[in-house]
This record gives structure tokens, C-alpha cells and sequence, in this order.
């Protein structure tokens, strides 16, 4: 069977099955609606959790990043994946015991100010549309490769997916929905990583295959992969890092904290019955992701290695032309048709030259056997883990699983972060500010146009990105990591901080956080650039604006602590909350000090 046709029988499958949960778990209540009833178990809990985190990022840019940046990209695994330690350790056991439906109504609460509460709907909402950003990006990329539609038309199919789901459900739908699309993705993730991984190593496991030998011959894959890399005038693959150590530290904090502080995760931790699953869910969650993210590293070196295999067909000191060369493959040319992938013939001799002309050294090199510059001029690369299967000749099905995968991986983020967004609308801003007495019937069809609105604006969004935006979701993460998870930690574990220090820490940390990145929009550093020049002469001690959020964090922690000593202190009943939050039940009685 043809690969066009089983694409669509296997996504077609799968779009079914998550309208047809939909309809099944159908939300008649705001309960139902924001936090699916508080009766998922743990472990669905978990599953659901891994699939709203693990967005088309993960499950088609990380491995992209990982195969061209190298060590470089291992701030993605431990930032990310650290995370969900802090959220099991600081943040989720809490913020389910407080027993409210969003983060914003927690950050109300507790700092006693309806202001509080929309500057942090504010955050959200920033935070939360950077990142679908990235997850309308890889629906229309699958898209328009796989089902021969064009961007908008793929992006316009999906955002239809999500809509059904997602508006009908609410958060109960979404979950169930989730756990049909975390096991698709890690599915369609683990399979093809098996096959590539006996192809290059003789070795199943593609966590083991990465430190294997190669099959071919004695030399251990990534000692391969180092050379390759290093021939063409790209730096070592296991000695990469992204700009400087202190980028790379900066870098893995923000992602850390800002995983630990988006909202549409939060949120998952509401929907459990008791306390003690919320730290069971987060436990669980780690243990599900962890099955793609150790997985990623082989797939995005392996990638990296096959991309050069396949395509690099000229060599640095054959000035005489003696060796056989191939013609662009077969996958190379369908990935052309889609824009993402560009091959410029700059010395017309017909063959693919591809090497860092970045490089000055290496480049004169090569110029001075004919070669006139690099001639891959474009390698987008959210393309190598979709494209990954038909480098390595992988069987249609696994292709076809594939782009599944990642559409799974898209629509679970972004209905995420959809509800994550409608509910901040509709349950903190309509029905805590402004029409407090609504019905519950009417705030749930308030929470349904608010979806139906969102799903509208990550739509234009996603056809028309942003400059900011347009280059990574780690903006994203420095958004949340700035704003909202400095709130929390405070708001948990400092009883004397007060609602202005709270205000004007989040106002100060996510402004500086947004001035940085729009002062430097045009020298963004893009995770994958195979060179970074002086591109960082500008940056403040050299960190970008990817993982500037670090710094936001910094400055929201110091403005709220210093402006709350200056002011006058919570009142004593906030700080018993706080005492209560945080004390379990029966172990003492909240006391002034």
C-alpha cells in the first residue's frame, strides 16, 4: 500500500478515536469542564500528564535540536524533565490541598488581590499562545508533507480536531483523550527508534544502540558521528554546547522553573482525588516521559548521522573528482516540495555539498577545491524526526505511524493549553471579577466560547507568527519561569510576601523577560544554528534570549521580596492559609512564627 494512502487510514484512525472519547466523556459541569470531576486516577493522571507535556517540541523539534546541536541540546532533557522534580516536590501536592480550579484563582487567593489574579491570567496567556505557537507549527508540517495538503489546509484540520474534543469535553474529555494520544506517540516514537537503532548498531534498544558500535564495522557510533561532523567543519557532536556555559546553565534553569510554571501542566494536578496524587501523578508522569526523552538522544544522533550519510556526497581534498556521486535521494526531493528542506547547486556540478561554511577555516578549504559555499541553504529542523524514517528506508507503515505520532503529540499540548487559557478567561476573569454571580450553566458555555475563541487565535497565530515567537517555545517556558512560578514558590512557602510584592514581581519579571527577547528578536538564537559567530556580543553575560527567563525569575523573586518588606504584611488569616497550605493535616496547629 501506498505511503499517502496508509497515512490516511492511520491518522484518519486516530482522529476518530479521539472525537469518538470526546463525545463519550462529554463535560455537563464547570467541575467536569475545568478539572474533569477531580476523579482521575493517578496513573490515567500521569499518562494524560506525559501527553499534554510531551508537545509536538518533544516529540518532533527535541530530537531535531538533539542531532544538530549535540551535548549542546541536553539542557532540553534536563531542563525539562527536571521540571516535573520540582513539580512533584514543591508545587503539586500544594496547589491540589488548596483545591481550586486554576492558577490564577490560586494566586488570588492567596495574595488576597483581584489584581493579582489578572495580571497572572495576563501571564498565562502569553505564556500559553508562545507555546501553542510551536504546536500549530508541527500540525501543519505533518501536514503538508504527509497528506499532501498545504500548510494552512493542515493547520485548519487540526485546529477542527481539537475544537470537537476539546469544546465538547472540556478537561475531561481532554484527558481521556490524552491517554489515547500518549500511547499513539510514544508508540510511533519507540518503533521507528528500534529499527533505525538495529540498522546502524545491531542493537534494539536505542538507549544502548547510542554507546553501541557501529554494525558495519568496530568504530562506536557516536566516535563515527564525532568524525563525520568535524570533516564537514561542524564542531564535535559530544563537545557541542550552546553559546557558553553560563548560556547552557541559564538555559536549563529556565526550563526548569518554566516547566514547573506553565499552566496547562498545573492544572493536571487538580484533577486527582486526594493530596497524595498529586505527587503519585507527577511520579508517574516523569516515568512516562522518560520512555521518549531517553530515547530522543539516540534518535536525534542517529538522525544526524543518516542526514550526513545520505546526503553529503562531495569530500574535502578530491579536487579531482575521482569518487562515484549520487544525485539528490528520494526523500530529499519530497521534503523540498514542502519548503522545509532547500538544496542550492552554487558550483553546478549536480551533487549535494554540505558543510559549514560558517566555518572560515574549513571554508576556504573547500573553496579552494571548487566548492562555493555551503549549498544545503535551508534544514528545518522540526523535519528530522518526521523524515527520519524514510532517510533510514523504514517500511510505509512505520512512516505513516510516524506523522500519527506527532499530530498526537501537537493536538495533546495544544488542547492543553487551549483550556489552559479559555478556563483563565471564563473562571478567573467573567466569574471572579466581573460577573461573579453567573450560573454554572452559563459560565460552562462561557468556558466553551472561550476554547472556541482560543482555538481561533492560536490559529491566526499559527499562520501568522510573531517575530519573538517565531524561532523556538522556550520563549515560552521564560514566560512562565519569569511570571507565574515565582508567584507560586512565594505564595507556598513565604507567608510574609504580600499582594503588591506579588503584583509587581510578576509585572517586573515577565517585562523584563518580553524587553529582552523583543531587543534581541533580530539575533535570536534559534537551538540548532550550527554557528553562533558574535552573535552573542550583544547578550547580557553572553545569555540568550531563549533562557533569559532564568534572569526574569531572579528579578520577580528580588522585587517581590523587597517591595513586601517595605509594605504593610499580609493580613494573619493569609498566613495561617499559607501555614495550612503547606502543613498536612494533623501534624500541628499553624502558629504566628
Amino acid at each position: 500500500m501506498d505511503l499517502q494512502t496508509l497515512t490516511y487510514i492511520i491518522v484518519g484512525t486516530t482522529f476518530a478515536l479521539y472525537i469518538g472519547i470526546a463525545i463519550w466523556a462529554k463535560a455537563s459541569t464547570t467541575g467536569e469542564f475545568y478539572v474533569a470531576g477531580k476523579g482521575v486516577h493517578p496513573v490515567a493522571n500521569g499518562m494524560a500528564t506525559a501527553a499534554d507535556w510531551m508537545s509536538a517540541a518533544s516529540f518532533i523539534s527535541m530530537a531535531g535540536l538533539i542531532a544538530f546541536n549535540g551535548y549542546g541540546a541536553s539542557v532540553f532533557l534536563m531542563g525539562w524533565t527536571g521540571g516535573y522534580v520540582l513539580l512533584a516536590l514543591l508545587l503539586a501536592p500544594y496547589l491540589r490541598k488548596f483545591g481550586k480550579f486554576t492558577v490564577p484563582e490560586f494566586i488570588g487567593e492567596r495574595y488576597y488581590s483581584q489584581t493579582a489574579r489578572i495580571v497572572a491570567v495576563v501571564c498565562l496567556i502569553l505564556a500559553s499562545i508562545t507555546y501553542v505557537i510551536g504546536q500549530m507549527k508541527g500540525i501543519g508540517v505533518a501536514f503538508s508533507r504527509f497528506l499532501e495538503t498545504d500548510y494552512d489546509t493542515g493547520l485548519y484540520i487540526g485546529m477542527g480536531i481539537v475544537f470537537i474534543y476539546a469544546v465538547l469535553g472540556g478537561m475531561k474529555g481532554i484527558t481521556y483523550t490524552q491517554i489515547a494520544q500518549y500511547c499513539v506517540l510514544i508508540f510511533a516514537y519507540t518503533v521507528p527508534a528500534v529499527f533505525i537503532s538495529l540498522n546502524i548498531t545491531g542493537n534494539p534498544i536505542p538507549q544502548l544502540g547510542i554507546i553501541s558500535s557501529m554494525a558495519d564495522n568496530g568504530t562506536y557510533m557516536m566516535d563515527k558521528l564525532n568524525m563525520v561532523v568535524a570533516e564537514l567543519g561542524f564542531n564535535e557532536y559530544t563537545t557541542q554546547v550552546l553559546g557558553s556555559k553560563l548560556n547552557m546553565f541559564a538555559y536549563t534553569l529556565s526550563l526548569m522553573i518554566g516547566t514547573a510554571g506553565l499552566p496547562h501542566v498545573i492544572i493536571r494536578f487538580f484533577t486527582v482525588p486526594k493530596v497524595r496524587d498529586a505527587r503519585a501523578s507527577a511520579g508517574w508522569a516523569l516515568l512516562f516521559i522518560a520512555i521518549l526523552y531517553t530515547t530522543a538522544p539516540a534518535v536525534g544522533s542517529m538522525a544526524r548521522l543518516n542526514l550526513m550519510n545520505t546526503i553529503q556526497t562531495g569530500q574535502v581534498g578530491d579536487p579531482a573528482g575521482n569518487l562515484e556521486y549520487d544525485k539528490a535521494p528520494a526523500w530529499f526531493k519530497n521534503w523540498e516540495k514542502t519548503g522545509l528542506l532547500k538544496f542550492e547547486d552554487k558550483n553546478g556540478d549536480g551533487r549535494i555539498q554540505y558543510y559549514n561554511d560558517k566555518n572560515k577555516d574549513f571554508a576556504a578549504k573547500a573553496e579552494s577545491y571548487g566548492w562555493k559555499g555551503n549549498e544545503m541553504v535551508k534544514v528545518d529542523r522540526d523535519i528530522m524526526v518526521l523524515a527520519n524514517p524514510e532517510i533510514a528506508s523504514l517500511p510505509n507503515w512505520v512512516i505513516a505511524l510516524v506523522v500519527a505520532g506527532g499530530l498526537a503529540a501537537a493536538l495533546s499540548t495544544a488542547a492543553g493549553l487551549l483550556l489552559a487559557i479559555s478556563s483563565s478567561i471564563s473562571h478567573d476573569m467573567l466569574k471572579g471579577v466581573f460577573v461573579k454571580d453567573i450560573s454554572e450553566k452559563n459560565e460552562l458555555l462561557a468556558g466553551r466560547i472561550a476554547m472556541a475563541g482560543a482555538i481561533g487565535l492560536a490559529g491566526y497565530f499559527g499562520l501568522h507568527p510573531p517575530d519573538f515567537a517565531a524561532g523556538t517555545v522556550a520563549i515560552a517556558f521564560g514566560l512562565a519561569a519569569s511570571s507565574i512560578f515565582p508567584a507560586l514558590m512565594m505564595g507556598i512557602f513565604n507567608k510574609n510576601v504580600n499582594r503588591t510584592g506579588a503584583v509587581w514581581g510578576m509585572i517586573a519579571g515577565i517585562g523584563v523577560t518580553l524587553l529582552y527577547v523583543f531587543q534581541h528578536k533580530g539575533i535570536m538564537f534559534i537551538p540548532g544554528t550550527d554557528f553562533l559567530g558574535d552573535m552573542s556580543a550583544n547578550w547580557f553575560m553572553g545569555i540568550s534570549p531563549n533562557a533569559f527567563g532564568a534572569v526574569g525569575a531572579i528579578i520577580n523573586f528580588t522585587v517581590a521580596l523587597t517591595v513586601s518588606k517595605m509594605t504593610a504584611a499580609p493580613p494573619e488569616h493569609i498566613q495561617h492559609l499559607v501555614e495550612d497550605i503547606r502543613v498536612p493535616k494533623g501534624a500541628g496547629t499553624a502558629t504566628d512564627h
